[in-house]
């Protein structure tokens, strides 16, 4: 199954072309000085690269600042993703869920738009007692992928690596970088 679409402006936009291309995404978080100062939580933004360091998106979220700050990561947000045009390509929609192990009915779940409005997908944590697992489903809700995370999932400085699968076998790896 392939998830693609095309939207109009300054000439023709092929996101899957531009994901088919691509081996590697490196996702960069931006560190805000006021959050990492103080500790208070403000709208996480993302630069998201190619293997060879281009930025192909950058991403901004969207919550208030009570649920921001009082939630934490459990929050509910939507995720806007725009292009190097600055228009926006895909829209993400988390509900508010828990993450822990000890509660395998209420797992993170978020819905995937492209364009924004038109819903293409759904990502959905797996339950594992130690690793990161989800899976990927086309707008149907058949499952198209498979995502796995090393079982030590944070890191300092470093790369975070995240395998998707197809079926038994590994497409791609996602490298997550936060700094």
């Amino acid at each position: 199954t392939q998830i693609s679409f095309m939207k109009m402006y300054n000439g023709i936009y092929l996101l899957s072309g531009l994901l088919l291309q691509i081996d590697q995404i490196l996702v960069h978080q931006k560190i805000e000085l006021l959050e990492a100062i103080i500790g208070f939580e403000t709208n996480n933004q993302y630069e998201i690269k190619n293997s060879m360091g281009q930025k192909i998106f950058h991403a901004k979220e969207n919550t208030d600042c009570c649920t921001r700050n009082i939630c934490g990561p459990l929050r509910s947000f939507e995720l806007q993703i725009k292009d190097n045009f600055d228009q926006e390509v895909i829209h993400l929609i988390r509900p508010y869920r828990c993450t822990s192990c000890c509660f395998p009915c209420c797992l993170q779940e978020m819905e995937v738009q492209a364009p924004p409005g038109n819903t293409i997908g759904y990502i959905k944590q797996d339950w594992h007692m130690f690793k990161p697992k989800f899976s990927i489903y086309d707008m149907s809700k058949t499952k198209v992928l498979s995502i796995e995370g090393p079982l030590c999932a944070i890191s300092c400085c470093g790369d975070v690596d995240f395998d998707v699968f197809q079926s038994n076998y590994t497409i791609h790896p996602f490298c997550f970088v936060f700094y």
